[in-house]
């Protein structure tokens, strides 16, 4: 079935028409009127799925991929315009171009926390770089898969886009066949799995994975604010976010101030009692849910702490400064826990996240330009924010994209299209000068002129 799949890809996508720029902007357009047209639907399935309310859907998932579309139909012919490039006085007369052109058919795979987003926003910038894609939902979001298969099927021509669903089995033998591209969005585990499978294809793999995202909150920062935007970021979609904060390291001098305003913005955002709010996501599954509630076992707990099994919620919880060595601070937590660390030097706060693996967002919340430049210039991460969390994903412009355990490669914007695009590199020589100083024999005064250039 799947051989089949890909088989009919590659034909389509031999015959250059998935190449032509106008046809691109054609399908980009029709997508973006199809997610207008069915917004609700949209809505529906992610209600279903996670509990998102409309306004979150809106806001993290249905927004941000318009505004991909828009801004990569804005770009596309700029994007794909051969780039001039100016030769060297070694090969003079001549010059160069840079031809952007696309790897072929590229597998995307997506994970389930943000699954109409994390599908749709890789495949806009397969489909603007010229590729045909094959597109593999996660079985965790069912309803949301269902909606993309039909999305897929009422926009793309079958042999330009396929979205397939399945379990684990369906995935491990789509990353057999010799994909031309691979990009993953999901957790690290997977991620090496995934990359192992593209090894023996020699496919070149875009991996957006997560990490123990950090947010360091100076004495100088407006706690107010600062506790406002790191509860927000934290508890969209309850935590289930990759670029969520992980663990907030504070100055021991503000820490009780600002665990109490993010008491109180929890209770603002979410009411008394969050387990009992309409518009409060849940946790995936039950297995998500149980090792969460086990993380909690055993710590000390500032605020929170409650469940509800049967609507598999969560409580938004602060955790009081966890051993470093506990499995909340070895895994990333992946949902509405928050640990709360106190440091006394800046040094300190870079040595506790050095000792993990590089994350995948940082935030830094500061009034002092130092303080900001020091923490941005020691601490190796894959994008973030300063004085606010995970809203930096919202800018087309801006690259997204881990380092190290936390990912490799970008996507969004230029970023997208870079991602499933490979350059080709064509010089371009005179045919009517022909220095004769390259061709043998070579000569003294040849040498002493070639160590000139």
């Amino acid at each position: 079935m799947y051989t089949k799949i890909f088989n009919r890809q590659q034909a389509l996508y031999a015959t250059g028409r998935t190449k032509d720029i106008n046809l691109r902007i054609g399908y980009l357009k029709k997508l973006h009127n199809w997610i207008k047209d069915n917004t609700w639907s949209i809505m529906a399935a992610l209600r279903a799925d996670l509990n998102k309310p409309p306004f979150e859907a809106q806001a993290t998932e249905i927004g941000v991929v318009l505004d991909e579309i828009r801004y990569a139909i804005s770009h596309i012919k700029s994007w794909s315009r051969p780039k001039y490039v100016m030769s060297n006085l070694k090969n003079f007369p001549s010059h160069g171009r840079i031809y952007p052109e696309p790897y072929g058919v590229a597998l995307i795979i997506s994970p389930w926390n943000y699954p109409f987003m994390l599908t749709l926003s890789p495949l806009i910038s397969a489909i603007a770089a010229g590729n045909c894609a094959v597109i593999k939902p996660s079985r965790y979001a069912p309803d949301t898969a269902a909606l993309i298969v039909k999305m897929c099927g009422e926009v793309f021509h079958p042999a330009h886009v396929t979205a397939v669903e399945g379990d684990r089995e369906a995935t491990g033998a789509l990353l057999e066949l010799p994909f031309d591209k691979i990009f993953f969005t999901g957790g690290t585990e997977v991620g090496r799995v995934v990359m192992e499978a593209a090894a023996k294809n020699l496919t070149p793999v875009t991996l957006e994975l997560g990490g123990k995202s950090p947010c360091i909150v100076d004495q100088s920062a407006d706690l107010k604010m600062a506790a406002k935007r790191i509860i927000w970021g934290k508890l969209i979609n309850a935590g289930q976010t990759c670029v969520a904060p992980d663990y907030v390291l504070v100055h021991s001098s503000v820490k009780d101030k600002l665990v109490q305003e993010m008491k109180k913005a929890i209770g603002k955002q979410y009411g008394q009692d969050p387990t009992e709010n309409f518009n409060y996501p849940k946790i995936i599954n039950e297995r998500h849910f149980n090792r969460l509630i086990s993380l909690i076992e055993g710590e000390n707990i500032l605020h929170g702490g409650g469940a509800n099994p049967g609507t598999l919620q969560i409580e938004p919880t602060i955790i009081d400064n966890p051993d470093l060595a506990s499995p909340i601070m070895s895994e990333e937590i992946f949902g509405p826990i928050l640990p709360v660390i106190p440091f006394s030097m800046p040094t300190e706060a870079v040595r506790i996240i050095k000792s993990k693996a590089k994350p995948l967002a940082l935030y830094v919340f500061t009034a002092r330009k130092a303080v900001e430049k020091y923490y941005l210039n020691n601490i190796s991460f894959g994008g973030g924010c300063v004085n606010d969390t995970v809203v930096h994903l919202s800018v087309p412009k801006l690259p997204f994209g881990g380092v190290g355990h936390s990912g490799m490669g970008s996507c969004h914007g230029k970023a997208g299209f870079d991602a499933f695009t490979h350059y080709r590199s064509v010089l371009h020589k005179s045919r009517f000068v022909d220095i004769p100083l390259r061709y043998p024999p070579y000569t003294d005064w040849a040498l002493k002129i070639l160590q000139m250039l």
